[in-house]
């Protein structure tokens, strides 16, 4: 069963816990702060990372060859796998043969189809564009978010305009 309203509750949780009050949420800095590895390395180009699990220790793999915007989406995605998803990533499948588990963020979980990836998209959304600061950037210009609005705003947030497009559309 999908809990979406749980994932974002999360995610809330986090920004509060660390004292976010402005954007771009230092979503680097949370991970490591709840003792996640983040490492960075270059991926094939459709997979944007990874979380799992390796001797008890929690780590992201983000794909360094990807736009800078697109490694905060994916690390705050991945970062859901593991405050939401951890029996998953426990009982996931092995990528090689050190028993490394783990949960891909990939084609599959664009396509928004699988309750896991929906969850963690709904966190990341919530994690880099809290529903908070947004309205504080926004104000009460909500009506007025022509082009050039909306690409500062994405800016502001270090996120990508159609994820703002799609945040937005959700608030």
């Amino acid at each position: 069963m999908v809990d979406i309203a749980a994932a974002r509750a999360r995610a809330t949780e986090l920004v509060e816990r660390f004292g976010i009050k402005n954007p771009p949420v230092p979503v680097e800095r949370i991970a490591k702060q709840l003792g996640v590895i983040v490492q960075y390395a270059p991926f094939d180009d459709e997979l944007s990372g990874m979380a799992f699990l390796k001797e008890g220790a929690e780590i992201i793999g983000i794909n360094s060859n990807h736009h800078p915007n697109r490694q905060r989406y994916t690390l705050a995605h991945e970062l859901a796998h593991i405050c939401l998803h951890r029996p998953h990533l426990e009982a996931g499948a092995h990528v090689d043969q050190s028993s490394v588990n783990s949960l891909r963020r990939d084609l599959v979980s664009q396509e928004g189809t699988d309750p896991l990836e929906r969850e963690a998209n709904a966190f990341a959304a919530e994690l880099l564009m809290p529903k908070k600061l947004l309205a504080g950037a926004l104000d009460d210009r909500m009506l007025d978010l022509d082009d050039d609005r909306l690409i500062a705003l994405a800016k502001r947030f270090k996120v990508s305009l159609m994820a703002l497009q799609y945040r937005l559309q959700r608030i």
